[in-house]
């Protein structure tokens, strides 16, 4: 030592500084391995989630992020029986030594001289602690290791703080751990609840959990806790007798997966936003869940996809919610999600895809909302084409491909009618509408108006059904939008918030989605959509048949429902009514079922008139269906002024089509030429450049054609064939009291046609 002192007091003062530093370093490096550890050093943060229902009943258990099912309760929120059976299966003397037992060391060596093999162990439930903790090698150095952190444990924890940190870090088998967890995993109760049976059980998992697992091999588990019963016997915490009568006590280990009963969609979901916010939550979290409902539900799915698996038809979601609070009450993401062959764990609720018409309500409302409809407008179903810069020629049709002309905006909508609604969205602008649902809280369609065109309207754009129950939500509540509320926690997850203030129009919009016989061209009076009580519902179909909706409320509920194929697969003969409806329909009976919802609030300050079904006009003798319309108030004196309803030129193509048109047999009308048109002659061309005069109207009286004041001299029903000869014209076709007139005219051209034919110029 004084050779060292010497040799240190000769060394220069730079190295005597950096010496010094070294030591420190070296002290401040190990000085954590010397500091006693405190309870508060090893708290538990990862921990599983559990889950109940809005009656405490439970829903199950979710794991944390590396897979351990972990639950820390309180040393005073578990079973004494259970304390006691762990302490005398692990460590009799635990409040009687210190980090070691010293008896049970000399003990141990004693008898694996004796017996040239390790015969019991000399662990103390603080080493096991420590061995949980921090897993060492089983080694000579392994074991100080493990030794020395015990003492640590020990000199900064007491007797009942270690022994809470062990009891919740106990391997139960599996990804199991902790007395909790397995109480509420293998029994369905608290650790509070184990009685006696159950704690013995229990407490003889850990000394081998793999070869003790009560599902695999239970023999073995029952002589491990006859041994763990006479352990308390011999520390005088139970009675032989008692230990006896326990022993043969029936107990019975649930079988679950994973430890979740009901909505393991929802669970997942929601514990991922609560992840997200990082908010602590106690456990368990009390949900908003109807558990009865949901398991409801989910036999529902199944059921229906079952029943549509020969259509190509595997994957269903469905959504119920409470319309007066907001609340889910059933949350179904997929038939089974534990099905992992059938991609059971994709989330239909929360899954993107395209809405097909379900869209349509919200772009009639805004509509309305703005002037540019109103309740008794007339639009056109026909034929429209709309030029798309960089694409090929836009024409919508429905998927009959087939038009009804001039519909009220109620038919329109009711029929789910794709001409007229992208007419309505052309008025209102995609811009426009994208704003709106983005109000709506549609968060998912983030791409410019410009990548949607007018197919927003009929689903081009991509949303979720939970998006899609909430806006139908905002409808059900009349524009008063609230936030879809999972949890009874006093920390809700963040919703989009929007009021949409028009209450009328919101009731204008329910009662059209509500009137069945609005809707009969389409799905008939008596569809899965007609229900006995009064229920607004409206389907969606996507392209190539990859999706279908029905999404509807009452004045209590709103329901939303997607069935389809999670691998985009196209069904086979089954749309909106067919695949999504039956399963809504299923659930808003049994919604029902025992009280029938309110009917619906009648459109306030609208007043009803009777118009002819067809036209949307005041009746007229001749009109064959008369129905109720809505109109605003000043919009009166105009329906007692108007009577005849004549079809704008946008009308043609389709008149042209009709073989028994409901207004030909009212109206004269010529579709061809058109008023205004330009025709040029080409010269040597006029034998051959004839103009077709045609028109619609009432068949069973004679056609007479004029030209110019003059009478034309031909046989002819609604079509004939006349020379081109230069000049103005005015053609104009009588048959009884009815005519139709138009003007045109003819030019010579300059030049001769590079083809043969004319060309027409409208003005």
């Amino acid at each position: 030592m004084k050779l060292i002192l010497r040799s240190l007091f000769k060394l220069k003062r730079t190295s005597k500084v950096m010496l010094t530093v070294l030591l420190i370093c070296l002290i401040i490096r190990f000085l954590p391995y010397f500091a006693p550890i405190r309870a508060a050093d090893i708290a538990q943060n990862q921990l599983a989630m559990q889950f109940s229902d809005r009656n405490d009943l439970p829903l199950g258990t979710l794991l944390t992020r590396d897979q351990e099912h972990t639950s820390v309760v309180p040393l005073n929120q578990v079973s004494p029986q259970f304390i006691q059976a762990i302490l005398a299966a692990e460590d009799g003397s635990f409040y009687h030594h210190g980090a070691l037992d010293m008896k049970a060391v000399i003990r141990a060596s004693k008898e694996a001289i004796h017996a040239k093999r390790i015969v019991s162990g000399a662990s103390t439930i603080t080493m096991q602690l420590a061995r949980m903790l921090d897993p060492v090698p089983r080694s000579f150095s392994g074991k100080l290791s493990e030794i020395w952190l015990s003492w640590r444990l020990t000199a900064g924890m007491n007797k009942d703080e270690i022994l809470s940190a062990y009891i919740n870090r106990l391997p139960m088998g599996g990804n199991i751990y902790g007395v909790e967890a397995a109480a509420r995993t293998y029994f369905s109760i608290p650790a509070s609840e184990l009685n006696l049976a159950q704690a013995s059980l229990l407490a003889a998992i850990p000394n081998n959990p793999t070869y003790f697992n009560p599902y695999q091999h239970w023999e073995r588990l029952k002589q491990r806790q006859k041994y763990v019963l006479n352990r308390m016997v011999q520390e005088k915490y139970i009675s032989g007798a008692n230990a006896s009568r326990t022993h043969t006590e029936k107990v019975v280990f649930q079988s679950r997966q994973g430890g979740i009963i009901a909505a393991p969609h929802f669970l997942f979901w929601l514990a991922n936003q609560f992840d997200k916010t990082q908010t602590e939550q106690n456990s368990p979290i009390r949900t908003t869940i109807n558990r009865p409902l949901q398991q409801f539900v989910e036999a529902q799915v199944q059921q229906v996809i079952s029943s549509l698996a020969a259509n190509n038809v595997h994957d269903a979601a469905a959504l119920v919610i409470d319309n007066h609070t907001g609340e889910v009450l059933a949350y179904v993401g997929s038939p089974d999600y534990f099905n992992e062959a059938k991609l059971g764990r994709n989330d239909g609720v929360q899954a993107l895809r395209q809405p097909g018409s379900t869209l349509k309500p919200f772009v009639y409302e805004l509509a309305l909302e703005k002037g540019l409809i109103r309740p008794n407008t007339i639009l056109a179903d026909v034929p429209a084409h709309y030029a798309i810069p960089g694409a090929k020629l836009y024409s919508p049709t429905d998927y009959t491909e087939r038009f009804l002309g001039p519909v009220r905006v109620r038919i329109a909508l009711a029929n789910s009618l794709n001409v007229p609604a992208v007419r309505v969205l052309e008025k209102v602008g995609v811009e426009t509408f994208l704003e709106r649902l983005h109000q709506l809280g549609f968060e998912h369609l983030n791409q410019t108006p410009e990548h949607y065109g007018l197919g927003l309207t009929l689903g081009s754009g991509e949303v979720s059904l939970w998006e899609l129950a909430r806006a139908y939500l905002t409808i059900a509540r009349q524009g008063d939008a609230t936030p879809i509320v999972s949890t009874f926690s006093n920390s809700p997850i963040p919703n989009p918030k929007s009021q949409i203030p028009n209450p009328t129009i919101w009731q204008l919009i329910t009662n059209i989605l509500s009137d069945s016989y609005a809707r009969a061209t389409a799905f008939g009076v008596d569809s899965v959509l007609n229900l006995p009580f009064p229920v607004a519902v409206k389907t969606g179909t996507s392209s190539n048949f990859r999706d279908t909706w029905t999404v509807g409320f009452t004045t209590d509920y709103t329901v939303a429902t997607w069935v389809g194929n999670f691998n985009g697969e196209p069904m086979r003969q089954v749309s909106g009514v067919t695949g999504a409806a039956p399963l809504w329909n299923r659930i808003m009976l049994h919604l029902h079922e025992h009280q029938e919802p309110a009917g619906f609030t009648s459109p306030e300050g609208l007043v009803q008139l009777p118009v002819c079904a067809i036209s949307g006009l005041r009746p007229t003798p001749d009109c064959t269906s008369v129905v109720q319309e809505y109109f605003y108030p000043e919009d009166k004196s105009n329906y007692e002024r108007e009577n005849q309803f004549n079809l704008p030129p946008e009308y043609d193509e389709w008149l042209a089509k009709q073989q028994q048109s409901n207004f030909a047999s009212t109206n004269l009308r010529i579709l061809s030429p058109h008023h205004g048109d330009l025709f040029l002659l080409y010269p040597g061309e006029e034998a051959k450049q004839k103009l077709e005069f045609k028109l619609v109207g009432n068949k069973s009286a004679p056609i007479e054609w004029w030209l110019n004041g003059e009478k034309l001299d031909i046989n002819s029903a609604n079509s004939l064939f006349w020379n081109l000869r230069p000049g103005k014209w005015t053609l104009e076709a009588r048959s009884g009291e009815m005519s139709d007139k138009v003007s045109f005219q003819v030019e010579l051209a300059n030049i001769k046609p590079t083809r043969r034919g004319f060309s027409v110029s409208n003005n």
